[in-house]
């Protein structure tokens, strides 16, 4: 047996198998006081408490999801009482960055006067305005 093999065989023992001629016995893995730990029967490791590691990170991601879900209808509800409160003579500002003054509201448009010198009016959906910037109430 040369040393360029030798680590090779020791890598190829087993704990069962007696050691080679030469070659040093490893420490057989016991259970003992100054390990801290008790190993099962049969000098086989402790099973790791993954599952435990796998459970909380299911609950981590299970909540996060049900506070985007919640955070989502809340947002959705907002949106909807903004887009039904729309009325006559409100200022409004457009996906786009167009700001003007509600002149009709239909079903699902909004005529916006963008100018007043030129009288220029453009139709938008309603989905299309993004925030009432000053209601008629607020003018009064």
């Amino acid at each position: 047996m040369t040393l360029t093999t030798l680590p090779y065989v020791l890598l190829a023992q087993t704990a069962d198998a007696p050691p080679l001629p030469g070659a040093q016995a490893a420490p057989a893995a016991t259970g003992t006081a100054a390990s801290g730990t008790a190993a099962p029967a049969g000098g086989a490791p402790a099973p790791a408490s993954g599952s435990a590691f796998l459970i909380v990170m299911m609950l981590v991601a299970g909540a996060m999801i049900v506070f985007q879900i919640v955070n989502a209808r809340r947002e959705r509800k907002k949106r909807d009482e903004l887009l039904g409160g729309i009325k006559k003579h409100d200022r409004v500002v457009t996906i786009g960055g167009v700001i003007g003054s509600v002149v009709e509201v239909k079903d699902d448009e909004v005529i916006l006067k963008v100018d007043e010198t030129s009288n220029t009016r453009i139709t938008f959906t309603k989905s299309a305005v993004s925030q009432v910037v000053r209601s008629a109430a607020a003018e009064a």
